[in-house]
Order: structure tokens, then C-alpha cells, then sequence
């Protein structure tokens, strides 16, 4: 299979690369990767289809969030979210649609703070809930053999120090464990799913 991967240098990415590696995975990020791709500007997405041409998989392991209390958040503030986690990753999957094969699949990320609030993650909560709900609905609409998932991981291992905070009492998860659930939505079957990953 040839997949697009984008945020393929970050913590997920790198895991989800290895756990797809037996196929060609081509690597893109916003500022780092073999092909560079701002998620936020839809023709830097259609620039970055035009080089690569049609896929057999998108998957997306980026997209930023801001975390910090709402009584201090500013309407700029929770754009960030907005901007780049959630319509990034609706701006790939609405423009890369038209790049997949027969058959072909598209993998987003949101992220467990849809369903479990976290002190300072308002903007996670919003951005993930409506992640989740786009992939849902765009499921039964996409061009017939297409199909869409979401991965909702936890914490990860990788990232734990930074994050324990946020997360008091969470049992973080290894990156290798996430990874897999992305395996499971590119060559598998489903559609319209969210797969968690706690």
C-alpha cells in the first residue's frame, strides 16, 4: 500500500510509521518529513496531492491544541484548535477524498479528552468531540469502497512528564500500543469508527 502520513515525525507518527513499514509510507509534517504540508491551508494540502498523486491510505497524527484555563482563554486562544486539529484534519480528509484508490482509507486523530474532561482542556474537549463526529458522518457519504476512522488515544508514555499534570490518576499508554489501532483502521475493514485507545 502507499499511505500518506502526516505528522509522521512526532511521537504517534513515528510509531505508526514502524507499525505500517512493511508498506511505502510516505512521511509529511508541517516543518519537518519528506513532504512538507501545512494542514490549516487547503492549498497547501492540494499541492501536497499533486506531488504525491492518489494513495491507498491518509493518516493523520497531527494537529495543535491549547490547553489552559478558561477564565483566561481568549477567542484566538481556542482557535488553535480549531485552526489546525480539527480543520487541518477536515481539510485532508475533504481534499485527500478525491486522491484515494479504490478501496482506499483515511485515519484521523482525536484524543480521550472528548469524553473525559481534563482541567484546562476545553479546547481539546470541543476539537476531539467534533473530530470524532466528522468522522462518523462522513462514513456513510464517502464514495462507495471509502472508508474513515478516528483514533482516540490516551496519554502516552512518551509524553508523560510534560502532561502528568493534566492527567492525575491516568495510566498513560506506549506510543507502539496507539500505533496499532492506526494499523487496525488502514488495513482493515471498518468505517465511521473511533477506536480508543485508554
Amino acid at each position: 500500500m502507499k499511505i500518506l502520513l502526516v505528522g509522521a515525525n512526532g511521537t504517534i507518527g513515528r510509531a505508526v510509521r514502524q507499525a505500517l513499514s512493511r508498506h511505502q509510507v510516505l512521511a509529511a509534517g508541517r516543518d519537518s518529513g519528506e513532504l512538507r504540508v501545512d494542514m490549516s491551508q487547503p492549498d497547501s494540502i492540494r499541492a501536497l496531492f499533486e506531488r504525491t498523486g492518489n494513495v491507498d491510505a491518509i493518516v493523520s497524527a497531527a494537529g495543535l491544541l491549547h490547553l489552559g484555563p478558561l477564565a483566561e482563554m481568549t477567542p484566538e486562544q481556542f482557535r488553535i484548535g480549531l485552526d489546525s486539529k480539527l480543520m487541518g484534519q477536515v481539510n485532508l480528509a475533504l481534499i485527500g477524498q478525491h486522491f484515494l484508490n479504490a478501496g482506499g482509507s483515511i485515519t484521523l486523530t482525536s484524543g480521550m479528552g472528548n469524553e473525559i474532561p481534563l482541567r484546562h482542556g476545553s479546547n481539546a474537549c470541543a476539537v476531539n468531540a467534533a473530530i470524532e463526529g466528522f468522522a462518523r458522518g462522513a462514513a456513510v457519504e464517502l464514495a462507495a469502497g471509502l472508508r474513515i476512522n478516528a483514533v482516540c488515544p490516551s496519554v502516552l508514555q512518551e509524553s508523560w512528564e510534560p502532561l502528568q499534570s493534566y492527567f492525575p490518576g491516568f495510566e498513560a499508554v506506549p506510543a507502539a500500543r496507539v500505533a496499532r489501532a492506526y494499523q487496525r483502521s488502514v488495513e482493515g475493514v471498518e468505517t465511521g469508527q473511533v477506536f480508543k485507545v485508554w
